[in-house]
């Protein structure tokens, strides 16, 4: 009987101890706090990534200081794993997924999206010593994704490109690209599926950029946008707005052509309001 009470009290002790999750929308608490909490993986350049002197940088980053400006609240960077980032959402130890996060039916089903800001493609990236030039010859190959990617869901989504071809059917998974580009290089797999604004700026920013290539991966365009809670119907407008502002007053075109050149990759939803700007196609 005695264990028995004492069970009883352990559990009321640690209920009582938990973090009370927000019921319903919670941007008058976030506004309370004059914070906003985002979520990133810290490895995916140029959109959100720890650079050499230890902080946090890129597109995405700039982005979300423009927006938290005119919103009024400061933003908050916490480097995640990517796979739980929805999961993070979900607990509240996120308030925001801001990382190159594409907009796709089944993430829509849990997440709630701000207007989308880039366009996307999805690539191939190989080495030019593999032999591997058009997605044909990837045919009994190894080929590398990120867990909880766009592109590992795309491999899924249409097999008839991609999947069915490669050597067992299903890409290698890996909780960081950084991982991925070293058994790239190493032949260990011999193509990685990835963002092209990731495959693109890693390329170029390596040592040997003529030792890889890039092949078409034929999956849809993507866009991408800020992920939220479904509940945060306040703070989804507030975004919006912001975003809105970020194109009209050309900031989304200058962090653009700072981050990726003269490739802008301005999403449509925001084109029209920006002045001298493209969506690459």
């Amino acid at each position: 009987m005695t264990l028995l009470v004492f069970a009883v009290f352990l559990i009321l002790l640690i209920s009582g101890c938990a973090r009370r999750i927000p019921a319903g929308d919670s941007t008058s608490q976030i506004e309370q706090r004059k914070t906003i909490v985002v979520g990133l993986d810290e490895t995916f350049v140029p959109m959100g990534f720890r650079a050499k002197n230890g902080q946090l940088s890129g597109f995405d980053i700039d982005l979300a200081k423009a927006v938290g400006k005119k919103i009024g609240l400061k933003m908050v960077f916490q480097p995640i794993d990517w796979d739980m980032k929805e999961t993070e959402l979900r607990n509240h130890t996120i308030d925001l997924i801001w990382n190159g996060y594409t907009e796709t039916a089944e993430r829509k089903q849990h997440v709630a999206f701000s207007l989308p800001y880039l366009t996307n493609q999805q690539i191939i990236a190989v080495t030019r010593a593999s032999g591997v030039r058009t997605i044909a010859d990837l045919k009994d190959k190894i080929i590398g994704a990120q867990t909880g990617s766009s592109a590992a869901q795309d491999i899924d989504r249409f097999p008839k490109l991609l999947k069915n071809r490669v050597k067992n059917h299903a890409p290698i998974l890996y909780d960081s690209y950084n991982d991925a580009f070293i058994d790239l290089g190493a032949n260990r797999i011999q193509g990685l599926v990835l963002d092209s604004v990731f495959g693109e700026y890693t390329i170029a920013h390596s040592g040997d950029p003529k030792a890889y290539a890039i092949i078409n991966s034929g999956f849809p365009s993507e866009e991408f946008a800020v992920g939220m809670r479904k509940s945060d119907n306040q703070l989804r407008t507030k975004i919006n707005r912001a975003l809105r502002a970020c194109a009209a007053d050309g900031t989304i075109t200058r962090l653009a052509k700072k981050w990726f050149g003269d490739a802008a990759v301005i999403a449509p939803t925001l084109e029209g309001l920006t002045t001298n700007s493209k969506s690459r196609q």
